[in-house]
């Protein structure tokens, strides 16, 4: 009987598990977590404080109880202290008990994840001082937040606007603090303008962004945190604090245990999620990625991700075969009816992985003028100069911004030119898009831009 054991429960993790089950019906399978929670959508915290749903049980998607049927056994509340690769071991203390203990497998699979980075900032252990990444997080913050009036946000990352959505619905005053020059740094600088703009239109007061702004410290009592210190000397009042900074992954045990870290940081694994232990697997927002566009190596953690790579690691840990080549980055979010999406390189990156980039921005209604909903979508698209391949792009606005970016994913995947691109079958009628899709409408002025050799 093989024996299978997965380090960590959350998106990779307990997809490693489920499916693992199904190819090997006969395995043992045994996954350990410090989490008090398995198998959950931490990418729907946001949601819950938000206040789009009071029951937070509804981000659970299976149940330790649900796994035991299917002989698959959680064990919560359990830290692995070490991986023995030597003697195929693993070292666990029950969190709760203290009691330590061996456990052995034939085949392992760390899917640890990430934690949020904390920026050194006086103070940071006050009270009321908060991450977002469990399903306690989330708990304490929407507690906190029924007694609260303003919020600070440090971070204008994913989480950090989806977060400040929630708290501006929860009828809190926030102020969001981000230390790189312009807002929401994942994008280009142009389109970071735009979505700054555009939440600025409709903020009456309720938020304010500050950009290129470092805190140095907390100040509060035993009470928890009652103020945020600039390095201007500015002090901003406050009842809670988010901190969204970034996440950075979770390798400790794959180093104590020889296995080799990827450039990026995080866990090195080939196309089948094999680290460079062959009987050891790594998946999710411990592992490094691979870009599609270039073939360098990438971190960017994302539940999408997690979960194809757990399916990937299980198919192969049972003897099949199957490769997770990369990825684009893909991503989306929103904050207050706008949206922001984007996939593959941005110009800064392409420029950074030695492209000599060109780009086109545009800004279309989503849909036939005359339609009742139509909005504007800005859309950036970035290509290779010399070759013409598309390398990425971008689409910010109340239109629906998310679909042309899916619809650009499968182009980059296919390593398509402008020119190629261009003349795509997309679908038309009027409540969807218009005769001309914004999206084609910018391939066509990027085709004109490289044929007269405008860069």
């Amino acid at each position: 009987m093989t024996k299978i054991i997965i380090i960590g429960g959350v998106a990779a993790g307990a997809k490693c598990a489920a499916k693992a089950r199904r190819m090997c019906p006969d395995a043992e399978i045994n996954l350990y977590t410090q989490d008090t929670h398995v198998s959950y959508s931490a990418c729907g915290l946001p949601y819950y404080i938000e206040g789009n749903f009071e029951d937070y049980r509804k981000l659970l998607v299976r149940s330790p109880e649900e796994f035991a049927k299917d002989n698959i056994f959680v064990h919560l509340e359990h830290k692995v202290l070490k991986i023995l690769p030597d003697c195929k071991k693993i070292l666990v203390i029950n969190i709760a008990s203290k009691d330590a203990f061996l456990a052995d497998y034939d085949k392992l699979v760390i899917a640890t994840g990430a934690r949020p980075r904390i920026p050194d900032i006086k103070n940071s252990t006050l009270k009321n001082i908060f991450t977002l990444r469990t399903i306690e997080d989330g708990i304490a913050i929407k507690e906190k937040v029924l007694t609260s009036k303003r919020a600070v946000i440090i971070g204008s990352g994913y989480i950090g606007i989806e977060m400040l959505e929630a708290f501006v619905k929860q009828h809190l005053n926030v102020t969001l603090i981000e230390q790189a020059p312009y807002f929401m740094p994942a994008f280009d600088a142009d389109m970071s303008e735009l979505i700054l703009e555009q939440l600025n239109s409709v903020s009456s007061g309720r938020f304010r962004v500050l950009t290129n702004t470092v805190v140095t410290e907390f100040t509060g009592d035993e009470t928890g945190v009652k103020a945020v210190r600039l390095a201007d000397g500015e002090e901003i009042d406050t009842d809670l604090v988010l901190i969204s900074a970034g996440v950075v992954p979770n390798t400790e045990l794959a180093v104590d245990a020889g296995l080799t870290i990827g450039q990026t940081g995080a866990i090195w694994v080939g196309k089948d999620m094999r680290t460079s232990n062959p009987e050891i697997f790594a998946c999710g927002d411990c592992a490094e990625k691979t870009s599609l566009i270039d073939g360098s190596k990438i971190w960017v953690p994302l539940g999408s991700t997690a979960n194809k790579e757990g399916r990937a690691a299980a198919i192969n840990i049972c003897g099949g075969e199957e490769y997770f080549d990369g990825i684009l980055g893909s991503a989306v979010t929103r904050c207050l009816g706008f949206t922001m999406s984007m996939t593959g390189f941005t110009e800064t990156k392409a420029a950074k992985n030695g492209f000599t980039p060109i780009s086109v921005t545009v800004t279309k209604n989503d849909k036939v003028g005359y339609m009742p909903d139509v909005n504007n979508i800005t859309l950036k698209l970035v290509a290779d100069s010399e070759t013409g391949q598309l390398l990425g792009g971008q689409a910010v606005g109340s239109g629906d911004a998310d679909k042309r970016i899916n619809t650009l994913t499968s182009a980059l995947i296919g390593k398509l030119s402008v020119s190629e691109f261009v003349n795509n079958d997309l679908t038309y009628a009027p409540p969807f898009s218009t005769a001309i899709d914004p999206l084609l409408n910018a391939a066509q002025i990027l085709k004109t831009r490289l044929l007269k050799g405008d860069i």
